[in-house]
């Protein structure tokens, strides 16, 4: 397995403090089956600042340490981007990381409870750089758990999304586990990776995540998703169905 978006590079924002802590993360990260990880540190979130050049170097230190440590795991520089208006700007000037860096796919993070209203015209400005944003965790959004809507309308215009294993899973809560099924059903979402923080709360559950998946949509999803990942790293055009716009059921007749 690739997993996409991780918090495994040590001492850069929330995740990893420390290179103990990477090594256990990616020992963890191939106990569950995957092989290739992709490194995205906080970036402009208000706490932390993590620009390219700096992923690019921390990142050849890690996959150095984990050589040494005989772990089988390879990791890939990429950056978790809170959303802000000046992205375009940053991106050419080079501040910003595209997903292994060779990819035109970029992360994109919203607040936890709301869209920004420039959002959409900051997206097509995107794309007209040549750039794909993928929407990080939108399932764990209140604004667009309220108002699908506002995700259907940019899944349409071109954006693609992730989410999060724990989600499918259960350990956000039931509400954020129905809208992640929701999303798969009507093809609003890419993409399963971890976000893994730590192994305490925040750890992988990618396999759970799959089992999960297979059981419930069968083992063509389960390939949808692993061949996203594989062709997103390699900076190919990623399968796509067309999206659906989640129905909100009524309550009482009511709505």
């Amino acid at each position: 397995m690739i997993d996409i978006h991780s918090h495994i590079m040590p001492g850069v924002d929330d995740g990893a403090q420390s290179y103990t802590d990477s090594l256990l993360l990616a020992q963890k990260a191939v106990s569950e089956g995957i092989h290739t990880i992709l490194a995205t540190p906080h970036h402009r979130n208000g706490k932390y600042e993590n620009v390219r050049e700096d992923i690019l170097k921390r990142v050849g230190e890690l996959n150095k340490m984990l050589g040494e440590e005989g772990v089988d795991l390879k990791v890939l520089p990429g950056q978790e981007t809170r959303i802000y208006g000046e992205m375009v700007e940053d991106y050419r000037k080079g501040d910003l990381l595209t997903l292994n860096q060779v990819s035109h796919y970029l992360f994109v993070e919203f607040p936890s409870s709301s869209v920004p209203g420039y959002s959409e015209r900051l997206f097509y400005d995107l794309q007209n750089e040549g750039l794909t944003p993928v929407i990080v965790h939108p399932e764990r959004n209140a604004e667009l758990i309220e108002r699908p809507d506002k995700l259907y309308t940019l899944v349409k215009n071109g954006a693609v999304t992730q989410v999060t294993a724990a989600s499918l899973t259960g350990y956000f809560g039931k509400n954020i586990q129905k809208f992640s099924n929701q999303m798969i059903e009507s093809n609003l979402t890419h993409f399963i990776a971890s976000d893994a923080h730590n192994l305490k709360n925040r750890t992988f559950k990618m396999a759970e995540a799959m089992d999960t998946i297979e059981k419930q949509y069968g083992i063509d999803m389960i390939d949808y998703f692993t061949e996203n990942a594989e062709l997103l790293i390699d900076g190919k055009t990623i399968y796509k169905e067309i999206p659906e716009r989640i129905k909100k059921k009524k309550f009482l007749g009511i709505f």
